[in-house]
């Protein structure tokens, strides 16, 4: 039981970046929504970081698990290194300077003619994001989680600040709401023309900072194109790439094809622009289960690759897969239970979303269980599984979403995440316990979800005028499901006192 100390210690620790990151970023949706009431204005900048996302994993190409795979030893590291970031180099040098050669005829394609310069920015910031993403993993490779975490934060502050300059200070000056005598200051630094792309500007300069801030990892790296050691890393990345492409646009496909898919006028008084942009920021509350999601596999996968060969292995992962989920419905819970006060921070134009929400967190549930119960396709190097499943969980998405958009909106593009996620879940799961079988305590964990989405279902259909009494009651509920699984668990926390 010591290695789940250990391993909760990491995840805390790596989660520290992750969780306050995320936290403070969400914060910056309370800001833009109420900064920009009109949705529409938002609209250009959720489309393209809904394309970020899946060219975020083209561009690494797989190489991060690749780089524990084959750089995990320390004799191995620095040549795995070089040989890596020299591949992650040339990739997105070649692609960067291709999106900024056809900036124009991309931007007209996505139906926002005259602003070429957010391609040029997006590209140079996936590229930049990629080189630190190798230096990150091995830093994570060493154990150097402190310097991780110290980096990671200084990068989101960094892009928090700017935000804050531009969209709060400037802004506000400039439209007379304190300090007039700064009119011309904050004009040299503000276009109010241009607001929304002062969001995208801002993790510009963060992504070019935090390169600087890595400096460290990149001494002593040369450009090496070892093609016959290369070779070997690409054929089990490659694999990882196109399970990282299925999943990406299984995550993002209904933000892609929301504009083209809702009929005009399917929400009254909202054009498709603005029905996008609010599902597309109410989404932005199910980052609660993203971040602990990123957070536990920042610290598992380098865990459960150094006890490859390991005969407790398959007991380690039953067991933190089912603590794991355990935290991750108490978070659904809790979140959904508490939409009436969260659901106030943002802007009021953006709420009508707000119902799709506890769908989303429940959906990000069950990745994060896919992405647990994955580690076995991992550890036997059989990862063309992984890409079978995600391609299918991708080929159910995109079906799903062209049949239930035009129907239901964006609680169209919410029932159809949970599905196919749930879905690769059991794949996973299936083909796991075939090839690699773990003694997993299902039964307890489907109980545990039947409960909490019970009473988050059960919570739906009641509406309390009283805000403090509603409130109170639900975190009320919210005890007493904790109540209920130390009930279940309490040998565990007995034995968990006694290491």
């Amino acid at each position: 039981m010591s290695f789940l100390k250990k391993l909760a210690g990491d995840t805390v620790l790596y989660g520290l970046s992750s969780i306050v990151g995320r936290l403070l970023n969400w914060l910056l949706v309370v800001v833009h929504t109420r900064v920009f009431e009109q949705p529409r204005l938002l609209s250009d900048n959720a489309q393209l970081y809904s394309w970020v996302i899946p060219l975020n994993v083209l561009y690494t190409f797989g190489m991060e698990t690749a780089f524990f795979r084959y750089g995990s030893k320390k004799e191995n590291q620095n040549e795995y290194f070089n040989i890596i970031l020299t591949f992650i180099i040339l990739l997105g040098g070649t692609l960067s300077t291709l999106f900024i050669l056809g900036a124009t005829p991309l931007i007209e394609a996505l139906g926002y003619p005259g602003k070429e310069r957010l391609i040029v920015w997006l590209a140079i910031i996936i590229a930049v994001d990629a080189i630190c993403a190798i230096a990150f993993v091995k830093l994570r490779a060493q154990n150097k989680a402190r310097r991780f975490v110290k980096i990671k934060l200084a990068s989101i502050f960094i892009n928090i600040g700017l935000n804050a300059f531009y969209l709060i200070f400037c802004h506000n000056i400039l439209n007379g709401v304190f300090l007039p005598e700064w009119k011309e200051f904050a004009a040299r630094f503000y276009n109010p023309a241009i607001g929304p792309d002062y969001i995208i500007w801002a993790n510009y300069v963060a992504s070019m900072i935090t390169l600087l801030l890595l400096w460290k990892e990149f001494v002593g790296y040369r450009f090496v194109f070892n093609w016959e050691k290369l070779k070997v890393v690409l054929k089990y990345a490659y694999p990882l790439l196109i399970m990282g492409l299925a999943g990406a646009i299984n995550l993002t496909a209904d933000r892609l094809m929301f504009r083209e898919l809702l009929p005009e006028g399917f929400y009254l008084g909202q054009s498709t622009d603005d029905a996008f942009s609010i599902y597309a920021n109410v989404y932005k509350l199910s980052i609660f289960m993203t971040l602990v999601v990123q957070a536990y596999r920042y610290a598992a996968d380098p865990f459960f690759f150094s006890k490859m060969g390991d005969k407790n292995s398959p007991g380690m992962i039953a067991l933190s897969t089912k603590w794991f989920t355990i935290a991750c419905v108490v978070l659904w819970l809790v979140v959904s239970l508490n939409l009436d006060w969260i659901g106030l921070l943002i802007g009021s134009t953006y709420r009508d979303g707000l119902p799709v929400v506890p769908i989303l967190l429940l959906a990000n549930l069950f990745i994060g269980v896919y992405g647990n119960t994955s580690i076995w396709y991992k550890l036997t190097d059989k990862t063309h599984y992984g890409t079978y499943i995600t391609i299918g969980g991708m080929l159910i998405t995109v079906v799903l979403n062209l049949i239930l958009i035009p129907q239901m909106g964006y609680m169209g593009c919410a029932i159809t995440f949970v599905i196919s996620s749930f879905l690769m879940v059991a794949a996973c799961y299936y083909f796991g316990q075939i090839h690699f079988p773990v003694p997993y305590e299902t039964q307890r964990i489907l109980l545990y979800l039947l409960v909490a989405g019970g009473l988050i279902l059960l919570n739906s259909y009641v509406r309390f005028e009283n805000l403090a009494l509603g409130v109170s009651l639900h975190l009320l509920q919210c005890l007493l499901f904790l109540v209920f699984i130390y009930f279940l668990e309490k040998k565990n926390f007995s034995k968990f006192k006694a290491i």
